[in-house]
């Protein structure tokens, strides 16, 4: 499975999942699982994940389309991705859009490991001050305020469900695949801020 995955992504402009030169996150192995433990993860949200990763497989680019439809109808969040003449970098957003889709499929089949959380600290830190326009070369807004990072768990669920009940599976599989991947949403945002807040996380 990781060497299909590492074979499949390596044409994804900025994906560095197995690059050494990636971030290495501060959070432990003990944090990570304390954070699961609050969340209420479960062995059936393991096996309900990766069921909602072979039901997505094949639907990720459409899954990206509505996505991409929600921030392109909203002016304050397409202004991230826009350059100084405040008009949308193409490239920046298809770039962007290329890993997003890998990040659905990530979140669904890569273990929560070590290589993870420091992939989860490089996500983070590139839409911070820190990092943010740097791996694309861009001259873009130069963070992306914590409060749009939050709001944007709901979207991204919200309308997760539609897709993941595509394959005719029974609405209590649906359901556990929606909650697991609402669980893990939230695991990747809570990760995410960390650089925001530092000591504070």
């Amino acid at each position: 499975m990781e060497v299909i995955m590492s074979q499949a992504t390596t044409t994804i402009p900025g994906y560095t999942y197995d690059s050494p030169q990636k971030a290495s996150s501060p959070v432990t192995e003990e944090d990570l699982s304390l954070l699961l433990s609050t969340l209420l993860w479960t062995e059936e949200d393991e096996r309900a994940l990766r069921r909602a990763g072979e039901v997505l497989a094949d639907q990720v680019e459409r899954i990206l389309d509505v996505w991409y439809g929600y921030v392109g109808s909203h002016p304050h969040l397409v202004h991230y991705f826009a350059g100084p003449d405040g008009k949308p970098i193409d490239e920046y957003l298809a770039r962007v859009r290329s890993r997003f889709e890998q990040w659905v499929r990530d979140l669904c089949q890569r273990p929560r490991d070590r290589a993870w959380l420091d992939y989860q600290e490089e996500i983070a830190l590139r839409h911070t001050r820190t990092k943010k326009n740097h791996t694309d070369g861009v001259e873009a807004a130069p963070e992306i305020p914590l409060r749009y990072m939050i709001a944007f768990i709901y979207p991204i669920t919200a309308t997760i469900r539609e897709f993941l009940a595509a394959k005719g599976d029974p609405e209590e599989t649906v359901e556990a695949m929606y909650q697991a991947w609402f669980k893990s949403v939230v695991l990747s945002m809570t990760l995410w801020a960390r650089p925001y807040v530092e000591q504070r996380w």
